[in-house]
């Protein structure tokens, strides 16, 4: 076990730092995506009604089935593993901007015109902060979801920690599984941690509380 890290420990580090770039830029663009459209959504319950099924549709498919669809496309490597992976984030993200925007007590709403806030103003200082936490969750769950799926993308040669899954799969090779295996886990594992960290911190200053 030990003895294949110190063999390959350049390698594994390389994947590693792979598997960390495909989830930021599935993330960073499936964010782009989901927070106007939930936003625009969580005020608009017709639009939603048909948004949201169709992505729900998408959430289904398979991951596999969804790389196998996007290969003729798109072809093999990064684009077709990024492309799922946002496919995949946009139904936990948009649902839970969706959430955080609905549940703000209208009252809240009333008071920050009451004051006298602009509408953008009201957005940033009122409803934002209010929502944040429910986005949060969304971000934690889309995040460890991607880091999951993404190990299955290598299947696809967008490299990533899955290649040491898939290579120690192919050639029956229980260290390359243990590593490959522990190395999603542990990733996948601090994400949560830190994400809810900061879900945490969000939700304390919602309620007007001291972050610390």
């Amino acid at each position: 076990m030990i003895a294949y890290i110190e063999n390959n420990y350049v390698e594994v580090i390389s994947l590693f730092l792979q598997h960390i770039e495909i989830t930021l830029i599935s993330l960073i663009i499936a964010l782009i995506i989901a927070l106007p459209l939930g936003v625009f959504l969580a005020k608009n319950a017709g639009p939603a009604a048909i948004v949201m099924p169709f992505l729900s549709v998408i959430y289904t498919i398979p991951s596999l089935a969804m790389f196998a669809l996007l290969i003729p496309v798109v072809g093999l490597g990064l684009k077709p593993a990024i492309i799922a992976l946002v496919a995949y984030s946009l139904l936990i993200l948009v649902r839970n901007v969706i959430a955080g925007f609905r549940s703000i007590d209208p009252a809240v709403i009333e008071a920050g015109l009451g004051l006298g806030l602009s509408r953008w103003q009201l957005f940033w200082k009122i409803e934002w902060v209010q929502a944040l936490p429910a986005i949060l969750g969304g971000v934690r769950i889309a995040s460890v979801s991607i880091i999951g799926i993404a190990a299955i993308a290598s299947w696809i040669n967008a490299g990533g920690l899955g290649v040491i899954l898939f290579q120690g799969l192919n050639e029956n090779n229980t260290a390359q599984i243990v590593w490959g295996t522990v190395l999603v886990s542990a990733l996948a594992l601090f994400v949560n941690y830190f994400l809810s960290v900061l879900e945490s911190m969000a939700l304390a200053k919602s309620r007007g509380e001291d972050v610390k």
